[in-house]
């Protein structure tokens, strides 16, 4: 029997104190317990009549008696295990983040391991559980041994079994393809029908006013996750693993030694908890390149969202042409902005008949019009870098010739899209580009994409997705409210990196709202205020941040010298406000410089934000704020300075929709 998988690499700033009991009897069945460091979060294991696993938080059992079974084609269900070995260890460890809601980060859990031999089969699994202040982490795995060269799964039920029916905010994607862009709705666990396929992170508000959040971690050459109703077992939801592509009988092939992702349990006692956490990046293998200098986090100009509409300030028709491309560059230029994205039709068709990717497009060829490596040199004139957009199938298709080409062209990354799958085949495909990427010193961003798992840290040139209901869906809908945006933080937002291409100028009250088909040459359009949008880019995490808005409706708007400070990327973050789907503040610092956001749903909301998080002295505050009428005229907005201090508290008052936004500098 070859040792147990190792999760985590040792080094010189690592304390790992190993603690090793080794049981012989085949017999034995007991309850073994992991505690968080401070003790607040407590993971008890049992083999007894199953594997299954229970979690208190705050004196709270959150989940009980959940149990975990995995069904291997060859050998069929795994579920009654004996344990042979018993490993305990405490890690304490502080890592720097590349781009990110903070940029030092502390890793601290403690860790039991479980060596168990399944009784009908003789297989050996490893159950790792990981218990930090903020959740807890399990995961299962396959060392090498004699008769298990490879595993093959077709299911795994790790269940989530909760004490009562309780309060969620769930996704429902309804199938395995999706580019998992839905509303997060609030209901209760048994809103979720048999035919749901929910999609993480699952919300869980328990009756003593915990914060649950279920979601992976660590997807790494494996089946991305969804949940089901567990029929058989009330108020639980258990994991559904995406089939094969090819072989929808098979979740899961790989050779042994085979790890699992982290089943993660996200806790907190008040929702703005959760936004804070770095539970997700811990869980993940540090940075695996050498030299990160070339990923610079930065903001993007876009023209997509207003494509063939005539600029009121540039006299033609935006499209895909270099005349558009140059317009927008100019613009990104003028606002400081380190980006242009030449989004699809650069290289022609991307589309086939069947709406799937045109077979015959070349995207190492500009169409007519279009001349990447011209722009690159415009740009760079302009301090201004090129990402460029590619269908997944077309890149996958000329990957490594395209890939150089882009390298040499000077284009700084690439925008990938229509994925809209999480199978194992398709993660395979997210990592092989990224490390491809990175070999060319290129940026990914991509859309249509699964929800993130902490890959970027590992490989930080993903510096953005997609995978959220944001801004574009104002095109041709009317789901993207007020309390769609307050809800995503506490939801989509929880797990990292989120493309919304958050802000528009355009703004209405929802009685006026209309889609782009019924109103072509007013649209697009959003149901909130200019505050409610300025706040997003310090709300929503994203180093690369996409403005959607084209530039005549920005320039010379209440809100733009904003758009021109806000940074990407934040040396700290803390939640002053928390409601989740009614409101929301968060400060984030960049240097010695806070940036504030705050949001509302439908409802007119007072806030107080209290300033004890800065360091003693003088700042200057700029503050963004509502107009008196904004309820009325949404666009209103009333920019203004006033001098604070760390005693200071502000009393903000948001409109219908509404939002406030702030830098703070000191003085």
């Amino acid at each position: 029997m070859k040792s147990i998988l190792s999760t985590t690499k040792s080094n010189h700033f690592l304390f790992i104190a190993i603690s090793l009991f080794i049981f012989f009897s085949c017999k034995t069945t007991e309850s073994r317990n992991i505690s968080s460091p401070n003790g607040i979060v407590k993971a008890i294991v049992s083999n007894e009549n199953g594997l299954h696993y229970s979690v208190i938080f705050n004196n709270d059992t959150v989940l009980e008696n959940s149990k975990i079974a995995i069904t291997l084609k060859e050998f069929g269900k795994l579920e009654y295990f004996e344990v042979t070995q018993v490993i305990k260890r405490t890690v304490n460890n502080n890592w720097q983040r590349v781009w990110g809601k903070r940029k030092s980060v502390t890793d601290h859990f403690n860790e039991i391991q479980l060596q168990l031999k399944e009784i009908r089969s003789n297989i050996i699994i490893d159950l790792y559980v990981r218990a930090y202040n903020d959740g807890v982490a399990i995961r299962y795995g396959f060392p090498e041994q004699d008769g298990l060269s490879k595993v093959e799964i077709t299911t795994e039920k790790t269940q989530f079994a909760f004490k009562d029916n309780y309060k969620v905010w769930k996704a429902d994607y309804k199938m395995y393809k999706s580019s998992q862009e839905q509303p997060f709705l609030e209901g209760k666990i048994s809103d979720i029908q048999p035919q749901h396929l929910i999609g993480m992170p699952l919300l869980v508000e328990t009756t003593n006013k915990n914060y649950v959040v279920i979601t992976e971690a660590n997807l790494t050459d494996w089946s991305g996750a969804f949940l089901r109703t567990d029929e058989s077992n009330k108020n639980t939801v258990t994991t559904d693993l995406a089939p094969l592509h090819n072989d929808s009988s098979v979740c899961v092939i790989r050779n042994t030694p085979a790890l699992s992702p982290w089943r993660t349990i996200m806790l907190a006692s008040k929702p703005g908890e959760l936004i804070e956490s770095d539970l997700i990046a811990n869980l993940n293998e540090p940075v695996a390149l050498g030299d990160i200098s070339w990923i610079q986090p930065g903001a993007s100009a876009w023209d997509w969202w207003w494509s063939n509409k005539y600029a009121p300030g540039a006299n033609f028709e935006l499209g895909p042409n270099q005349e558009t491309m140059k317009y927008y560059i100019d613009f990104a230029s003028e606002m400081g902005w380190e980006y242009q994205i030449v989004d699809w039709q650069w290289y022609g068709e991307p589309f086939g008949p069947d709406g799937d990717a045109n077979t015959d497009a070349d995207i190492t060829t500009c169409i007519d019009g279009i001349n990447i490596e011209e722009l690159v040199k415009y740009a760079h004139s302009k301090n201004v870098k090129i990402i460029v957009w590619g269908h997944w199938k077309s890149m996958d298709k000329q990957m490594e010739e395209a890939l150089a080409l882009y390298e040499k062209w000077g284009v700084a990354g690439i925008k990938i899209d229509f994925m809209d799958r999480q199978d194992q085949e398709m993660v395979n495909y997210y990592h092989k580009l990224v490390k491809k990427a990175a070999e060319h010193h290129l940026l990914v961003d991509f859309h249509g994409a699964y929800k993130p798992t902490g890959f970027s840290r590992t490989y930080p040139n993903l510096i953005t997705r997609e995978g959220v209901m944001g801004n574009e869906y104002n095109k041709w809908s009317h789901d993207v409210t007020a309390e769609h945006n307050v809800t995503l933080p506490f939801t989509r937002g929880l797990l990292g990196e989120m493309d919304y291409t958050p802000v528009s100028f355009n703004n209405v009250r929802p009685d006026q709202f209309v889609t782009e088909d019924k109103a072509s040459d007013q649209a697009p359009m959003v149901m909130s205020t200019r505050c409610h949008q300025l706040a997003m880019p310090v709300v929503y995490e994203s180093a690369f941040t996409v403005f959607c808005d084209s530039p005549d409706r920005y320039r010379n708007g209440v809100g733009i010298d904003f758009l021109k400070a806000v940074p990407t990327t934040w040396d700290d973050t803390k939640v002053l406000n928390a409601s989740v789907g009614n409101y929301l503040t968060i400060a984030r610092r960049s240097g010695d410089d806070w940036y504030i956001g705050s949001m509302t749903d439908a409802d007119e909301r007072e806030l107080t934000i209290d300033l004890d998080f800065l360091k003693e002295g003088k700042y200057k505050a700029i503050l963004f704020e509502d107009a008196a009428d904004s309820n009325e005229y949404p666009s209103h907005a009333v920019q203004r300075e006033i001098e604070v201090d760390t005693t200071k508290k502000l009393t903000i008052k948001m409109a219908k929709g509404g939002g406030f936004a702030a830098v703070v500098k000191k003085l």
